[in-house]
């Protein structure tokens, strides 16, 4: 069996960070959570997660800045991060790519395929890099 995956959830609302740690805990994901960007930014050095799921709009630190520390820090740069947002239209889809995401997931979402999304994004991005 292998490892199971890490993934680190920067998130503001709580009610999503909790519904979203909860089903993927049941899917034997191991999830760290964190309530805004800069927290967020320290877990993801702290913990190396296999993939990074992060909030566009948080107050504070919003996700895009987030996404550039986290890619121009070189013990997080290499880090799959996929942008899980309402911003849905093909330009904020755009621009978080064109800032780095490696992925882009639209609220809302299957939370109980949630799971299942990131192995297949996880893979691809693995196939992307070989």
């Amino acid at each position: 069996m292998s490892e199971p995956i890490a993934v680190l959830l920067i998130e503001d609302e709580e009610h999503i960070r909790n519904i979203v740690e909860y089903n993927l805990k049941l899917d034997g994901i191991e999830v760290y959570t964190s309530p805004d960007g800069s927290s967020g930014i320290e877990v993801a050095r702290e913990t190396k997660p296999d993939v990074i799921l992060l909030d566009w709009m948080m107050p504070g630190m919003d996700g895009l800045k987030v996404l550039s520390e986290l890619k121009c820090d070189e013990k997080t740069r290499g880090i799959p991060v996929f942008m899980l947002t309402a911003k849905a239209m093909m330009s904020d889809v755009g621009r978080a790519l064109y800032e780095g995401a490696d992925d882009y997931i639209t609220k809302p979402f299957d939370v109980p395929q949630l799971a299942e999304i990131i192995r297949k994004k996880l893979e691809k991005c693995a196939r992307v890099k070989t």
